[in-house]
């Protein structure tokens, strides 16, 4: 159960967010202070379940051949098998394009080999390399996970920002899923919340309410 305070901020931003002609995503700017973003050792770089889901589309490519491909592709966007992959390895727009285009990608661990050196170039800058999969892992089972997980990644810089739900949630699940992040980050960070300077949710268009 979410925080009354972020509960309130939550909506605050629904309610004051101007009527637009799409769907709006729900987005947290986490700003933080007195860490050294210079050292790597220090910068956030997390992937996190959201427990009421992101509200939008997650798009997942798997790498993989034989039976796992098979159960990949009734709920993965597409899936490659190890001819693809290496023809991406030689299409370097083809490989940049989908590393866009994607969110998260899983690979059968055999494979990881060859994704590192054929799209580890593109995708380990991206922060992007793929979840391995070991061979008693449900491929659904890890997808549909991954279709409600977001990324948290600050890089150097002191503030981030992280989908955490649509306009048309309710304020108590995206107030659950901010709660979730904020818990994950306080335990964390080097000196938990106090590493945390402001936190704003916002709808895409909105104004910014205060969290924290």
């Amino acid at each position: 159960m979410a925080d009354q305070e972020i509960e309130n901020a939550v909506s605050r931003a629904l309610e004051d967010a101007p009527e637009r002609n799409f769907r709006e995503t729900v987005d947290l700017a986490v700003n933080l202070r007195d860490l050294d973003l210079n050292d790597p050792s220090n910068r956030v770089d997390e992937s996190v379940v959201l427990p009421a889901g992101t509200g939008q589309e997650t798009t997942i490519v798997v790498f993989a051949e034989g039976e796992t491909a098979l159960r990949a592709e009734e709920v993965a966007d597409d899936v490659l098998d190890e001819d693809e992959l290496e023809e991406l390895g030689g299409d370097d727009d083809a490989a940049k394009d989908l590393a866009d285009d994607t969110d998260f990608f899983i690979a059968e661990k055999d494979l990881m080999q060859d994704i590192g050196r054929y799209l580890g170039t593109v995708l380990g800058p991206r922060g992007k390399m793929p979840e391995p999969l070991d061979p008693d892992d449900d491929v659904v089972e890890v997808i549909e996970r991954m279709k409600n997980t977001v990324q948290l990644r600050s890089g150097e810089r002191r503030t981030f920002h992280t989908r955490v739900g649509a306009e048309d949630m309710s304020a108590e699940d995206i107030s659950d899923n901010i709660d979730v992040i904020l818990r994950r980050l306080h335990a964390d960070l080097e000196k938990g919340p106090l590493n945390i300077d402001t936190v704003y949710v916002k709808t895409t268009m909105g104004p910014a309410m205060e969290v924290a």
